[in-house]
């Protein structure tokens, strides 16, 4: 088991995620070529699957996600050490970077995230 699946409560691969956004699948490929979305293969049977939380309430990726893994992508993180920074609690923030990004504060995430690069 990777980091990532200890610190994600739920998942969803990509039919899911076309399903729920009423978008096709191909658009959702796009999502994760375009670094909205990123993802890893996972479960019994190596599913490609998205944490659910990076997902808005319309099944779209967040508004300010792509900025944050290309930050993270950038400073040498591949996706699963993205998604588990993101999902790693953090006390200075206070709490796990998603949750400050769902909530629309996506400045001091980045801030964040480019000193890593450093």
């Amino acid at each position: 088991m990777n980091g990532s699946e200890e610190l994600v409560d739920a998942w969803l691969p990509l039919p899911d995620i076309a399903e729920r956004s009423g978008l096709g699948i191909s658009k959702v490929r796009r999502f994760l070529e375009d670094r909205a979305l990123v993802g890893v293969r996972r479960g019994d049977r190596d599913v490609f699957q998205v944490p659910e939380l990076f997902l808005d309430a319309d099944s779209m990726p967040l508004k300010h996600l792509r900025g944050t893994l290309t930050t993270l992508l950038d400073a040498g993180f591949d996706e699963e050490a993205a998604i588990a920074w993101l999902f790693t609690p953090d006390e200075s923030l206070p709490g796990r970077p998603i949750d400050l990004l769902r909530a629309g504060n996506k400045g001091e995430v980045r801030r964040r995230a480019q000193a890593l690069a450093l």
